[in-house]
């Protein structure tokens, strides 16, 4: 059985700013990008981003910021998040070691959180 890659919502309160930060800050790539649909990630797959205007019919209940996804590098964390800060990116927990490995934490500009981890710093 083949499955599909895995899109997961983001929430935004701007579509296009959180699409250029996404492309941008983080390097993702444009998968779709249709009126109301906006889905970025990896080309060559994995997790994909759908992100979801909150004014929009059917989503007023839900509010920008409420987002937590995990990512995972192969890179070590040390490197990865000085590529981050490079780019813009504002890290809100700098890396850090745990029983799980290497972690750093960021936010979108929505207030969206993500931890990223990876094996070695």
């Amino acid at each position: 059985m083949k499955l599909q890659p895995v899109s997961v919502a983001v929430v935004v309160s701007d579509r296009k700013r959180a699409m250029d930060w996404y492309l941008e800050k983080l390097g993702l790539d444009m998968l779709m990008n249709q009126e109301h649909v906006v889905v970025v990630g990896r080309k060559e797959g994995g997790l994909q981003l759908h992100l979801c205007q909150y004014d929009e019919t059917g989503l007023e209940g839900l509010e920008p910021g409420n987002t937590g996804i995990l990512f995972f590098t192969d890179k070590g964390m040390t490197e990865t998040c000085r590529e981050l800060v490079n780019r813009g990116v504002k890290l809100i927990q700098h890396p850090k070691k745990d029983m799980f490995g290497w972690f750093c934490q960021f936010a979108d500009p929505d207030g969206n959180e993500f931890t990223l981890m990876s094996s070695s710093e």
